[in-house]
């Protein structure tokens, strides 16, 4: 299964960091790097809401060379984890094969942030990499 090449170099320099710290602080760095968009670029309804994330994550998208730009919301200001996926899946992602997206494995977010998530944080930054797969499926 092909990870589309910059996704792949996301999780490539993440994991020239094996120490748990120095792999957070560059994760948060990440995040760091994030923008969160406004209620006029992603709306905030049930439909566009990522399941089980804690961190009140949005959806939308936008077309952008041969996929789509996936902008994310994330408006609780303690979720820096889903920040930091958000970057990494719109600068890995957006502009990728739509078919290449949808082949994209949920276990990458372990690969990203390691084994050692909550239940409940990798339920959220799972089905944040769920919902892209979704989208990119449905518009094939």
């Amino acid at each position: 299964m092909a990870i589309p090449a910059k996704l792949q170099e996301h999780i490539e320099t993440l994991a020239m960091f094996p120490d748990r710290q120095e792999r957070i602080d560059m994760l948060i760095g990440m995040g760091e790097e994030y923008k969160n968009f406004s209620p006029s670029d992603v709306v905030r309804d049930e439909s566009c809401k990522v399941p089980g994330c804690e961190s009140e994550v949005f959806l939308a998208t936008e077309p952008l060379g041969e996929g789509l730009r996936y902008k994310f919301a994330v408006d609780n200001p303690q979720g820096i984890s889903a920040m930091a996926l958000a970057q990494i899946l719109d600068t890995g992602l957006s502009g990728a094969p739509l078919s290449e997206v949808a082949q994209v494995p949920e276990e990458i977010v372990f690969d990203i942030f390691g084994r050692e998530l909550s239940m409940g944080k990798s339920l959220g930054l799972t089905n944040m990499v769920k919902m892209v797969k979704a989208v990119a499926q449905a518009s094939r």
